[in-house]
C-alpha cells in the first residue's frame, strides 16, 4: 500500500513536468540541440585523437566510440532523474521553501529527489543508445542477453552512485545555502568518465576509481558489452562502492537536516 502511494506521488510528479515542459516547448527544443551538439562535439575529439593512433592502451576507435556513447548514456539519463532536483536542493533552503516539503507526509529525501523529470535528457538519452548500437555493429559484437542485462544493471548503479554522490554534495547548502558551485564542479568531472580508465594512473587513477568512482561508473559497463572485463571483480567493487555510497549518502542526508533552521525563524 505505502508502495502503492509513492507510485501514484511520482506519477503526478511526472505529470507536472510533463505540462511543464511543453508550456515551455521553444527552451525544451533548443536544449536538446545543445545537448547533442555537445556529444556530436565529444565524437569529433575521438575521431582527431584516433586520426594519430590506432589504439589508446587497448581500447580501439570504436571501442572508444562505445565508451563515450556508454558515458553520455549514464549522464543523460541521471539528468532527466536527478539533476535538476540535487541543483535546486540549495534554493529550497535559502528560499524557506524546504519548510513546506519536510511539512508533507511523505518521505522528504524521496520528494526533494524527485520534484522535477528532465524529459529532453531521455531524448539525448535515446541518440546515445543509437551511437552505441553503431558502435557495435562496427565492432561486430553480438551481445548476450546476460551481456545487455549487465550492462543495464551496471547503468543503473552508476546513474545510483552519481545521485548519491550529487546529492550529498547539495546537502552542503544546509551549511553554506549556496552550494550550485560545488554540485556542477562535479558535474564536470563526469567529462573524465569518458576517457578510458587505461589513460590515468596514480593517485589520480585511485580516486576516481575507488573514492570517487567516475571511471567505473561508465568503464565497467561498456567493457561488459565489449567483452573486455576478464575478471569479476569489478563488477563487486562496482556494487560495493555503489552500496557504501547508498549508507553513507542517507548517514549524511540525516545529519544534514538536523542542520537546517527555517527561513521564518
Amino acid at each position: 500500500m505505502n508502495l502503492r502511494r509513492y507510485f501514484s506521488i511520482y506519477a503526478a510528479l511526472w505529470k507536472n513536468s510533463v505540462a511543464r515542459e511543453m508550456s515551455f516547448k521553444g527552451n525544451f527544443i533548443l536544449w536538446i540541440i545543445v545537448e547533442l551538439l555537445w556529444f556530436g562535439l565529444q565524437l569529433s575529439f575521438v575521431t582527431v585523437l584516433y586520426s594519430q593512433t590506432s589504439s589508446i592502451g587497448t581500447w580501439t576507435k570504436w571501442q572508444m566510440v562505445l565508451l563515450v556513447g556508454a558515458s553520455n548514456f549514464i549522464q543523460q539519463i541521471y539528468q532527466a532523474f536527478f539533476l535538476t532536483n540535487c541543483t535546486g536542493l540549495s534554493e529550497l533552503v535559502r528560499t524557506g521553501k524546504m519548510d513546506f516539503l519536510l511539512a508533507l507526509p511523505v518521505n522528504t529525501r524521496f520528494i526533494v529527489s524527485t520534484r522535477q523529470v528532465d524529459l529532453g535528457a531521455f531524448v539525448n538519452a535515446i541518440f546515445a543508445v543509437c551511437v552505441m548500437i553503431f558502435a557495435a555493429g562496427k565492432l561486430h559484437l553480438h551481445p548476450t542477453a546476460g551481456q545487455l542485462l549487465g550492462f543495464s544493471l551496471l547503468c543503473a548503479m552508476g546513474v545510483m552512485i552519481h545521485y548519491m554522490l550529487m546529492f550529498m554534495l547539495a546537502a552542503i547548502s544546509f551549511w553554506t545555502v549556496r552550494a550550485q558551485g560545488i554540485v556542477w564542479g562535479y558535474y564536470n568531472l563526469f567529462n573524465i568518465a569518458r576517457m578510458p580508465d587505461e589513460v590515468f594512473r596514480g593517485a589520480f587513477k585511485a580516486v576516481f576509481t575507488f573514492a570517487l568512482p567516475i571511471l567505473l561508473v561508465s568503464n565497467v559497463p561498456t567493457r561488459v558489452l565489449a567483452d573486455k572485463l576478464q575478471s569479476p571483480f569489478w563488477w563487486v567493487l562496482l556494487l560495493a562502492l555503489g552500496a557504501a555510497w547508498a549508507v553513507i549518502s542517507e548517514w549524511f542526508w540525516k545529519f544534514s537536516l538536523r542542520r537546517y533552521t527555517s527561513a521564518s525563524t
